[in-house]
């Protein structure tokens, strides 16, 4: 998992499969190659509950650049594809978050790594159970499915695809 980007792609407005698709290709044209995908999965939505349900897909590149850089590029991409930044939590075209750099720990005013609520949060832990259930998380010393194992977060994620 060394140089490894582990990100999650949601959505929930539009079409939201069409929009992981979109994003997934545009990920591979900038960042690298994806070299394995979760399932997609339904979600309910998480912070703020009254929107549509998403779809949520971790995928994991080889990536040989900087988090920073990576994160640049992933916020190109949400622009391109129609995302809004109008309101936390709210219903969006596309989301895609960096969850992991591979076992590096970053901390800036713009990043965040591993991502900070990955551990509360079922729709981030069941696709990466599914993928990488034994990588450690470096902050937390607990593996994917250890985490999900002790995660209180009650809100249902469904395999859709």
């Amino acid at each position: 998992m060394k140089n490894l980007l582990v990100l999650l792609l949601g959505s929930n407005e539009g079409d939201s499969l069409n929009n992981l698709n979109k994003a997934r290709l545009l990920l591979q044209s900038t960042l690298g190659e994806i070299q394995i995908s979760s399932s997609v999965y339904r979600t309910q939505a998480w912070g703020k509950t009254n929107q549509p349900d998403f779809l949520n897909q971790v995928v994991i590149m080889n990536y040989t650049g900087k988090a920073n850089e990576a994160l640049e590029v992933i916020l190109t991409i949400e622009s391109n594809l129609g995302r809004k930044r109008n309101e936390k939590w709210g219903p969006r075209v596309i989301d895609i978050d960096i969850l992991y750099f591979g076992s590096k720990i970053y901390n800036s005013v713009e990043l965040t790594v591993p991502h900070p609520a990955l551990h509360v949060r079922r729709f981030t832990l069941v696709p990466l159970v599914e993928i990488i259930p034994e990588f450690i998380h470096p902050v937390l010393n607990k593996s994917q499915q250890q985490l999900l194992d002790v995660c209180t977060d009650t809100l249902e994620v469904t395999k859709l695809l």
